[in-house]
């Protein structure tokens, strides 16, 4: 009976309220969440070619492999940051993760191309719910100014460090096991990040009791969908047959329905009057144009490697380490310069950096030495990246109100992610249309040659961008 009594008072004692997690725990778990979703984008580009070899993919349907997914990614990603602004930043980590993971297990097991494909969309749905959350669990946990700069520049570097790791686990996993390791290697990591996030993780939200605008979500990712599409289809129809003149209209149509119902919705995925920051309008189309060149930068890469200069999988990987290394010194020195010049400044001398590396690397030759033909302008390409990267992130979010975290951080990603999806469908069918069909070294160095060609253009119209448009007076300190 004492026993009993003893229980019951210690059933009545109040709970100690649960502390609060460090913030260097917080942002290492929304760190390695981010990690997974650039890490599976670097793996991937290694194995395209083993995937299309296994699968019997056409030229174009390797280039789904990574659309389906980026386009799913950019489409779902404003609607992954409202979710986790009004039913929890915690609860929307754990889904997207806990989707990510499920559908790249799927992707590892397929059997045929349209199962891949299918497969790769979800895991695209998963890191939109996903990579949102993982900024602003960042942005939450550290208070903005320098700290913040510095947290924001650390998720930029871990990030980018998924695609160093990627590209060289990708290689050894490839030649070692087989392509669909590549998948499968996530689900392992994705189920120990979902561990330690339900144990340390705490929920934060922003709700107003507002719904979800899916309609929103489903059409502009169908009409980015439709538009890859169109554009894909000019490389075997030309610009003026049927079959690339619809749905590249439909495409129009649809992102144009898109902005009506944003206009006119009570809650909209993308409140159109957030653009008329000019912080977060400007920062926004100064990532969609560096990321339509930067983000097919990989594809063309790893395509270069292993199609023209002869390299094994694992050599692919390995050769890009440099590279992929580059991008997370200058996601660290950003915001010590951002200190001293600015964000503009900064955002402004990173891009420029990646003309240079693009220019370069626009000389490749079907017989080029590593050095020259890869590592060193490769170097400059991301170097540029992550320096540009971390001040336009700062930019955008550095006027977000509590309830608009979550949705700036994911019209980040977003305009990041559309651009690199549109650009890899105009740089591919550029670059394809210049081969001719013809598969010899020499040919095929002349599509990517042209492909960089092109980046480096539409990096030059950056740089003019961010210096007429970007705000002067916003730096971190």
């Amino acid at each position: 009976m004492t026993a009993m009594l003893e229980a019951a008072e210690v059933a009545r004692r109040p709970r100690r309220p649960r502390s609060a997690p460090p913030a260097w725990l917080v942002v290492a778990l929304a760190c390695a969440g981010q990690f997974l979703v650039v890490l599976d984008v670097s793996v991937v580009n290694v194995a395209l070619p083993s995937m299309r070899a296994d699968l019997a993919m056409s030229e174009s349907g390797l280039q789904w492999v990574v659309n389906a997914y980026s386009i799913a990614f950019a489409g779902f990603m404003l609607l992954g940051g409202r979710a986790g602004d009004l039913y929890g930043r915690k609860r929307m980590f754990l889904v997207g993760l806990g989707l990510f993971t499920a559908a790249s297990l799927a992707g590892g097991l397929a059997q045929g191309d349209a199962q891949l494909l299918i497969a790769r969309a979800v895991q695209g749905l998963g890191a939109a719910v996903l990579a949102p959350a993982t900024l602003t669990i960042v942005t939450s946990a550290v208070p903005e100014g320098a700290a913040r700069a510095r947290a924001i520049a650390t998720w930029t570097a871990v990030g980018a460090g998924g695609g160093a790791a990627g590209g060289f686990v990708g290689g050894l996993l490839v030649d070692t096991l087989s392509w669909r390791w590549v998948l499968l290697i996530n689900v392992p990591v994705g189920a120990l990040v979902l561990l330690g996030s339900l144990l340390w993780l705490t929920e934060s939200r922003s709700g107003d009791g507002r719904r979800l605008d899916l309609p929103g979500a489903l059409l502009v990712t169908g009409g980015l969908a439709v538009l890859a599409y169109g554009i894909s289809q000019t490389e075997a129809e030309g610009w003026t047959a049927a079959a690339t003149l619809l749905p590249l209209a439909a495409g129009l149509a649809l992102v144009g329905s898109f902005l009506l119902v944003e206009s006119r919705t009570a809650a909209p995925l993308m409140p159109l009057g957030l653009l008329r920051v000019r912080a977060v309008a400007s920062a926004n189309a100064a990532m969609f144009l560096s990321g339509s060149a930067m983000f097919s930068m990989w594809y063309f890469m790893t395509l270069y490697a292993q199609n023209v200069l002869g390299y094994s999988p694992l050599a692919a990987g390995a050769a890009l380490i440099p590279t992929s290394l580059a991008i997370v010194l200058g996601s660290k020195l950003a915001p010590r310069f951002m200190r001293r010049l600015g964000a503009r400044w900064v955002a402004v001398l990173g891009t420029t950096v990646a003309v240079a590396g693009f220019a370069w690397q626009s000389t490749m030759t079907a017989d080029g030495a590593y050095v020259t033909a890869i590592m060193c302008p490769g170097i400059l390409m991301m170097l540029g990246a992550g320096l540009a990267v971390t001040p336009l992130a700062s930019l955008a979010t550095s006027g977000a109100a509590p309830g608009e975290a979550g949705l700036v951080s994911g019209l980040v990603n977003t305009s990041r992610t559309m651009g690199g999806s549109l650009g890899l469908a105009v740089l591919s069918t550029l670059a394809a249309a210049r081969t001719g069909g013809v598969a010899s070294p020499e040919a095929l160095t002349e599509g990517y040659a042209l492909a960089f060609r092109v980046g480096t253009g539409v990096l030059l119209g950056g740089v003019v961008l961010m210096l007429a448009w970007l705000p002067r007076k916003i730096s971190a300190n």
